[in-house]
């Protein structure tokens, strides 16, 4: 497609960021330098509002289908926002007992329930050894929000002076992944990232990271968040960031986020191991970085964003070139959408013309603490499949955010390489950098 010259990098020019662009030679094999492994993916699992699986969440991307819809819970009518990516006609029952129901907020069932489908489809057995070489890192904001909704209500509105004994629990930020260890039988490394929205890529990058440097062989990974109650969306109508129709990330006219719940984890496998056993592998984790901007708890940094963006591609040993789509943050927000749109074009100089970045949320809604992990299926899709999810909602061109946002559409191209950004409140960055293999 024929592209204008891009504003956005003539503007983003024009700030010292003191970022060097990455300058490994296109092509270089990581494989052993410096005694690192090779890290890849050989199973995943969802739920979100787009689908309860990871098939029906790539169709969905395909098609470019919308799962925002009206909300459906107690007290939704004080709400001023009623929209969301909310899972419809949950019924725990389905997939869970009694005894298990009391001891699982909603962000554990959801998180065991997308753990189970990436175990299965990686045809991992942790009995053994393995499970003393295995763990478990996983991202969340909220935690079990539900639980502190519900018995906030009992304490304080309905009077009751005693709450169930397994609140604690259940509520804890560290929940999910402590069940999904005993679980698997997974007794290496297990602990829960909050970072805001960054949590789940932290959880990832980190997991990464211990596989890599040979502390783990296999890790589960990912994130998720159940923040759509009444607490959860008071709280962030506060913020005045919501919309109250819809998620147009790039878009002129955008006027907000909008929430969604869900999980998605993954299974990180060193290499060697998957190839060895036949595993079907599908897709290469080559790097990450983080950073901090040091700067305002809710405004972005375009120079924290571009640090993380530079430094995963440096860690990949890729070049700027060697990138063909990016899993936008993208919010719907004017701050985070120019803020990121800027980063980009920066770190990408004249090759941001050709990228394509587009931004899913636009979609299954913005799932804070659990969105990296559910954004990450687009990032194996185009890598996979050859398929770039699009951004829906698309009405009006932005100047401040001239990138191919590959507007309302699918499109079908092959991408040798990936990034997924996600860009948190308190100005904490993470990207991670996958590759077709």
């Amino acid at each position: 497609m024929s592209k204008k010259k891009n504003p956005v990098g003539k503007q983003a020019d024009k700030i010292d960021r003191g970022v060097a662009a990455p300058s490994v030679a296109a092509g270089t094999d990581r494989a052993g330098r410096d005694g690192l492994r090779r890290v890849v993916i050989t199973g995943a699992g969802t739920i979100n509002a787009l689908g309860h699986d990871v098939p029906s969440t790539l169709k969905a991307f395909r098609e470019g289908r919308c799962g925002i819809t009206q909300l459906d819970f107690r007290d939704v009518e004080r709400l001023s926002i009623q929209i969301g990516g909310q899972i419809h006609n949950w019924t725990p029952e389905t997939y869970f007992n009694r005894q298990q129901i009391l001891l699982y907020d909603k962000f554990t069932q959801f998180t065991l329930l997308a753990a189970k489908q990436a175990v299965a489809q990686a045809g991992l057995n942790f009995e053994g050894a393995l499970g003393l070489r295995s763990g478990v890192i996983l991202g969340t904001a909220g935690g079990g929000l539900n639980t502190w909704d519900e018995n906030y209500r009992a304490v304080y509105e309905e009077g009751k002076n005693r709450v169930h004994p397994f609140v604690v629990p259940k509520l804890m930020n560290n929940a999910a992944a402590s069940h999904v260890s005993m679980e698997f039988g997974l007794r290496g490394p297990a602990f829960t990232v909050a970072t805001a929205c960054a949590s789940s890529n932290h959880a990832m990058g980190l997991a990464f990271q211990m596989v890599r440097s040979g502390a783990a062989d296999v890790m589960l990974s990912g994130g998720s968040e159940a923040m759509l109650c009444f607490g959860g969306v008071k709280a962030w109508e506060g913020l005045r960031v919501m919309s109250k129709d819809a998620c147009r990330p790039f878009s002129g006219n955008r006027n907000g986020m909008v929430q969604g719940e869900g999980a998605g984890v993954f299974v990180f496998e060193e290499y060697g191991r998957a190839k060895a056993r036949g595993a079907d592998i599908l897709a290469e984790v080559v790097g990450f970085a983080m950073s901090s901007d040091a700067q305002d708890i809710v405004m972005p940094s375009a120079q924290g964003a571009e640090r993380a963006i530079t430094g995963a591609m440096m860690d990949a040993g890729l070049n700027r070139e060697q990138i063909g789509y990016i899993n936008a943050h993208g919010t719907g927000t004017a701050a985070n959408d120019k803020t990121e749109c800027a980063a980009v074009a920066h770190a990408f100089g004249h090759h941001a013309d050709q990228l394509m970045i587009s931004s899913t949320k636009s979609m299954h809604g913005h799932l804070i603490g659990g969105t990296g992990a559910v954004e990450l299926l687009a990032c194996i899709m185009a890598l996979r499949d050859g398929v770039i999810a699009p951004t829906i909602g698309y009405q009006e061109h932005d100047p401040e955010c001239a990138l191919d946002v590959v507007p309302n559409e699918a499109r079908e191209v092959e991408v040798e390489a990936v990034l997924s950004n996600a860009f948190a409140f308190g100005g904490l960055n993470a990207v991670i950098a996958l590759r077709r293999i």
